[in-house]
Parts: C-alpha cells; sequence; structure tokens
C-alpha cells in the first residue's frame, strides 16, 4: 500500500503542474489590464506603468509564470493587490467556510444517492424504482443556480423558515444552530444534483452484482435478504462506488462557485468570483490552484479506499 499511494502522489504532480499552467493562461487572456482595475479612477498611463513594473507585469509570460511557481515551492503565494493581504492567509480563511458547504453537501449526496440507489436495485421495475428515477432524473436536469433561487422564494422569503443568506446570523447567532440553520438551504442545493449521480450509478452497481452468482449462493444458504443486500452486495458494489464519490467531491468544491454566490456563502468561490471581475491575478490563481491540490488528494484517498477493497487494484 505504501507503495501505491507512492505511485499515485507522483502521478498528481504533473496533474498539478500542468492545472497551474492552465491557470496562469487563463488569466492572462481575460481583457482588462490588473493595473488600471487597482488604480480605478487613477489609472494615468505613468500610473499603470509604475504598478506594472512593481508587480512585474511587465515581465513576459514565461518569466511571470516561473517567478509564480519558484515563489509557492517557498510557500510564497503572493499578495492580493485588491485586498493588501497575503494570498494565502486569504484562501485558507475562505476555504474553510468552502469545505463546511462541500462536505455537508458531499455527506448528503452521499448517504441519499446510496440510499436511493440501493432500494432502486433492490425494487427494480417496480413502483419505487420508478419514483427513485423519476426524482433522480428532475435532480440531474434541474441546474443547481436555479434549484437556489426557488429554494429562497419559498423557504426563505414565502415561508420563512430559513435564512437566505450568509453564513452567520448579522445580529446575534454564531455559534453551531445558528451555523446549520444557514448551511441547510445552499448544502441541499449543491448536494441534489450529486445526489442524482450517485443514485444512478449504485443502481447500476447493485444490478450488476445481484446478478453474480455469490449472490445466488448466498440467498441459497438461507441468509436474510437484508444480509444479502447490505453484507454482500453492497460491499462489492462499493468498489464502483468510491470512485463516483471522489469525482462528486470535485463537482460540490466546483459548483460552491455559483451556490456560495447566490446565497452569499463568505467561502472560496464568492472570493474567486470577486477576484475574478476585479482582476486579482494572483488571488485567482492561488485559490483554484489550491482547490484543484484538495480535489486530487481527495480522488487520491478515494483510490486508496478502493485498494483496499479490491487488492487486485494495486497491481
Amino acid at each position: 500500500m505504501p507503495t501505491y499511494i507512492a505511485k499515485r502522489l507522483l502521478a498528481a504532480i504533473p496533474v498539478i503542474l500542468g492545472l497551474s499552467i492552465i491557470v496562469f493562461l487563463v488569466m492572462k487572456l481575460i481583457p482588462g489590464d490588473p493595473a488600471q482595475a487597482l488604480l480605478g479612477s487613477y489609472a494615468t498611463p505613468d500610473n499603470v506603468e509604475r504598478i506594472n513594473r512593481a508587480l512585474g507585469l511587465d515581465r513576459s509570460w514565461p518569466e511571470q509564470y516561473f517567478i509564480w511557481i519558484g515563489n509557492l515551492l517557498q510557500g510564497d503565494f503572493g499578495r492580493s493587490y485588491i485586498l493588501n493581504r497575503p494570498v494565502l492567509d486569504e484562501v485558507i480563511e475562505r476555504f474553510g467556510a468552502t469545505l463546511i458547504l462541500a462536505g455537508a453537501s458531499l455527506v448528503i449526496c452521499s448517504v441519499l444517492g446510496i440510499l436511493a440507489g440501493i432500494v432502486s436495485a433492490v425494487r427494480q421495475f417496480g413502483w419505487t424504482d420508478r419514483i427513485v428515477t423519476f426524482f433522480v432524473l428532475i435532480g440531474i436536469s434541474m441546474p443547481a443556480f436555479f434549484l437556489g433561487l426557488v429554494f429562497i422564494l419559498f423557504f426563505a422569503v414565502q415561508w420563512r423558515l430559513l435564512p437566505a443568506s450568509g453564513m452567520y446570523a448579522v445580529y446575534g447567532g454564531g455559534d453551531l444552530p445558528d451555523l446549520l440553520r444557514h448551511l441547510i438551504l445552499p448544502a441541499s442545493t449543491l448536494a441534489i444534483v450529486a445526489t442524482g449521480v450517485v443514485a444512478r450509478l449504485t443502481r447500476a452497481a447493485m444490478l450488476e452484482v445481484l446478478r453474480q452468482d455469490f449472490i445466488r449462493t448466498a440467498r441459497a444458504k438461507g441468509l436474510s435478504e437484508n444480509k444479502v443486500i447490505y453484507r454482500h452486495a453492497f460491499r462489492a458494489a462499493l468498489v464502483s462506488i468510491i470512485p463516483v464519490l471522489g469525482i462528486q467531491a470535485g463537482f460540490v468544491l466546483g459548483g460552491a462557485v455559483y451556490i456560495e454566490t447566490v446565497f452569499q456563502w463568505p467561502g472560496l468561490g464568492q472570493m474567486l468570483v470577486k477576484a475574478v471581475s476585479t482582476r486579482d491575478i494572483l488571488l485567482v490563481q492561488g485559490g483554484v490552484l489550491i482547490a484543484a491540490t484538495v480535489y486530487v488528494l481527495v480522488n487520491l484517498l478515494a483510490d486508496v479506499a478502493q485498494a483496499m477493497l479490491d487488492p487486485r487494484l494495486k497491481a
């Protein structure tokens, strides 16, 4: 297992390096001058030239990239032009809120999706299967940002059951119950599409396992149906389900960008939207690179868990 983990970590290095190149090039291709965005009404030609020289933006793209990578290897992510604070401090502060949102969404979609997929597979072609499939298809087809607006309209505006935005109440609050109340709507919105994907793929994996000979043998031995389903079939299907959960972890991290904007959740996604609009290059590059690194590590954990369940994958 240590050798397998080492190989996977080595394989992740070129992935992260490639992502850094893509992020750097995308930020360079976005129209607009960072110096003008920083100076605003004071953006005279002389001031713009002075800021570009001070920030190193007058150098060639390859020079800027290698300087940035060299600083990253020393733990220096640079300073935000707009916020005038270290990029790493801002990203870590915002990423905590995003992890809460993404983690809650991943738990919701994993539990509900796996349960729905198991029930749908066990009751194949029955009314339960049709009902689950109907709601799953609706969840997959509905844009998450639209669902968020619908949830706000009904649960926050019409019925006044839950808060519409923020992470904590503006006045008072700040405790765990207050956080959970603010978390329900954005986490549920973000989890709906992922739940549908997990449910469909869990159903397919369970149906494939339930046709295997060892399942018929377990039933022939007189084991109860619950033991056959959950102790034998589900454990075998879990090898195919775990990679799906790793992919959905990336989905909820990426989906946090627009969900945080809709619900004004003070996380990494909202920070990136503002940073792109103000052309805060180092903040965008640092935020995206850290989020991508976390996604790669989550998928590494999923691969390790899958290898532990099926040792043949380590070969």
